[in-house]
């Protein structure tokens, strides 16, 4: 996977060198490009702004400085370009898995008020937000957005199954973690998990899950009951159900229960 980002401060991109996505771009072959936008200026100063038509605060990248930028890349069929801006739609987990079809992303990191309207339509293929909040610019997100994505990449993580189990791949949030001292501070880890019982933690984790999820993220928690928990067995069903009826504790699944009802 090749990624080229289009930037007035290329210093931020030493970021991607560290860690897992350093891992990605020095031992397993894939790439990072950063271009600066100030190369493509024709001012004495590397000007790349302009005051708004109209007035009003702030400064506006000049379309042809992010059209000649995008055009010194060579692109393909397998190309993507975004820019990172506060109106675009929202990065979740099943975006950034629709993205690993694309090997080469242009990745373009604006400053100030934005970009000319009219280099966006005429040069970007989607925008892209990090959330409801502004930021000074777009390398952040852009550095976020690498990192989401590489960790799917074959050879990235450790251990593959690694991004299988994190918050979001099954429409839950990760359950808590535990590790040595076994009693920290006169807190012990959960007896399960010290058992040997490797179906009983699987299924305490799961639970734990799925009350995290509805405890912290409740519109994640509605989502889940309303697209997956029929695809679930009915014990994991049963276990939601009591989850989302508390007033029947722990009870024992019935016998011939029927499983989540149709709404």
């Amino acid at each position: 996977m090749r990624f080229d980002c289009l930037t007035l401060f290329p210093e931020f991109f030493e970021l991607a060198k560290i860690g897992l996505t350093g891992k990605a771009f020095r031992e397993l072959g894939h790439t990072l490009n950063v271009h600066s936008l100030r190369q493509f200026s024709d001012k004495t100063h590397g000007h790349v702004d302009d005051a708004p038509f109209g007035g009003g605060p702030g400064m506006v990248l000049r379309p042809e400085i992010l059209m000649k930028a995008l055009r010194s890349v060579p692109q393909s069929s397998s190309s993507r370009v975004i820019h990172f801006s506060p109106k675009g739609s929202t990065l979740t987990h099943n975006k950034i898995q629709s993205f690993l079809k694309y090997d080469h992303f242009i990745l373009v990191a604006s400053r100030y008020e934005g970009v000319d309207e009219r280099a966006i339509q005429i040069g970007v293929d989607e925008e892209i937000s990090i959330g409801d909040f502004v930021m000074s610019g777009g390398e952040l997100p852009a550095l976020m957005f690498i990192d989401a994505l590489v960790r799917w990449l074959p050879g990235v993580l450790g251990n593959n199954l690694s991004a299988h189990e994190d918050s979001f791949v099954t429409g839950l949030l990760d359950h808590p973690h535990f590790t040595r001292p076994e009693i920290f501070e006169g807190r012990s880890v959960p007896e399960v998990l010290v058992s040997g019982d490797h179906e009983k933690i699987r299924r305490w984790r799961l639970e734990r899950a799925m009350k995290e999820t509805k405890l912290k993220r409740p519109d994640l928690w509605v989502t889940y009951l309303q697209d997956r928990i029929r695809t679930q067995d009915l014990p994991t069903q049963w276990m939601a159900w009591c989850i989302e009826h508390p007033e029947i504790g722990d009870a024992a699944m019935p016998k011939g229960w029927k499983g989540w009802p149709l709404v």
